[in-house]
C-alpha cells in the first residue's frame, strides 16, 4: 500500500485550511489548500513501515500553484497531533474550519478535543512562525524568499506574503486570548489583511501592526488564561482508541454480522474492541 492509498482508505477528517476559510482570499489569485488526518495501518505504527504524511498537488513539487489548484496534505494521527500538541498554526486550523471535505465519527471526536489541545505552549509556535516569515520576507534570514514578482513590482513587497504574517498575528493574540480560531476572521481584522493584500497598506505600516501584535503574544505567554500545558493524557488516551477503532473498521469483515471474527495482529476484534461508538 503506497501513501496514495492510505490516506485514500483511512482519512477521518479533512478541510479546507487556506485563504478562503480565513475570509482572506482574493478573487482569481489563490490556490485552494486543504488538509487531512488518516489512521494509517498497523504495519505503519507497530510494524516496519513508517507514513508521517501525503502531499497532493496539481502542479509538480517546486512549481508555483496557479489560482484553483489543490494543495493537500494528509498527516497521520500521530504526527499531525504531534504538531498539534506544540501549538502548530498551520495544523490547528483544521479544528475550527467550517469548511470540511471529509468528517467521520472520529474526526468529529478529534475536532471535540480542541479545548484539550490549547495551550500557553503555542505562544511560541505563533511567534517562531510569524519572526520567520517575517525574517524570510525582509531578507534576514538567507536569501529574499518571494514567490510573487508581479506584487514585488506593483506595490513594492510581497503582498499576499505580508498579509499571512499579519493574519498569524491576529490569531495568535485570538488564540492565546480565548483557546480558539474564529474562522472566517473577524470583520475588521479580516479586511485589515485583504488591504495589506490589496497594496493599501504601506510595508512600514504592516510590521508595525504586526509588531504590535507580537507583543501581545509575548505578554500573553504570561497573562493568557490558558493552562500552561495541553492535555495530553486525555487526547493520548483517545488517540490510542481512535486507532484500535480504525483498524478495526479495516480489517473485520462487518458485512458478514455473527461470524466468528478472526484475529489480526493478535487483537481479538469481537471481543477487545468497542466498535459500537464509531
Amino acid at each position: 500500500m503506497n501513501e496514495a492509498e492510505i490516506a485514500a482508505n483511512s482519512t477521518i477528517l479533512r478541510g479546507v485550511v487556506g485563504s478562503t476559510v480565513h475570509g482572506t482570499n482574493v478573487e482569481g489569485t489563490d490556490d485552494r489548500d486543504e488538509m487531512g488526518v488518516c489512521i494509517e495501518p498497523p504495519e505503519y505504527v507497530i510494524g516496519n513501515r513508517t507514513f508521517e504524511q501525503h502531499i497532493k498537488r496539481d502542479r509538480a513539487e517546486g512549481v508555483r500553484s496557479e489560482p484553483g489548484d489543490l494543495d493537500l496534505t494528509i498527516y497521520s494521527l500521530r504526527k499531525w497531533v504531534r504538531l498539534a500538541l506544540k501549538g502548530n498554526p498551520s495544523v490547528l486550523l483544521l479544528l475550527y474550519t467550517p469548511q470540511l471535505v471529509v468528517n467521520t465519527n472520529l474526526g468529529q471526536e478529534l475536532r471535540d478535543l480542541a479545548p484539550e489541545f490549547a495551550s500557553k505552549r503555542s505562544a511560541d509556535s505563533f511567534l517562531g512562525f510569524i519572526r520567520q516569515q517575517k525574517e524570510r520576507l525582509m531578507g534576514e534570514r538567507g536569501q529574499l524568499r518571494v514567490n510573487r514578482p508581479e506584487l514585488v513590482e506593483r506595490y513594492g513587497f510581497d503582498t499576499k506574503y505580508a498579509g499571512h504574517i499579519l493574519r498569524l498575528a491576529y490569531q495568535g493574540v485570538e488564540y492565546l486570548s480565548t483557546g480558539k480560531i474564529t474562522l472566517p476572521m473577524p470583520g475588521l481584522q479580516r479586511q485589515n489583511v485583504l488591504d495589506v493584500r490589496n497594496g493599501k497598506w504601506s510595508l512600514e505600516k504592516t510590521l508595525t501592526k504586526s509588531g504590535e501584535l507580537i507583543q501581545e503574544i509575548e505578554d500573553l505567554k504570561e497573562t493568557s488564561p490558558l493552562p500552561g500545558q495541553p492535555n495530553e493524557i486525555v487526547i493520548e488516551k483517545w488517540m490510542v482508541g481512535a486507532y484500535f477503532r480504525g483498524w478495526a473498521r479495516l480489517y473485520i469483515p462487518w458485512e458478514l454480522p455473527g461470524q466468528n471474527y478472526p484475529r489480526f495482529y493478535g487483537v481479538d476484534w469481537a471481543k477487545d474492541v468497542d466498535y459500537t461508538t464509531w
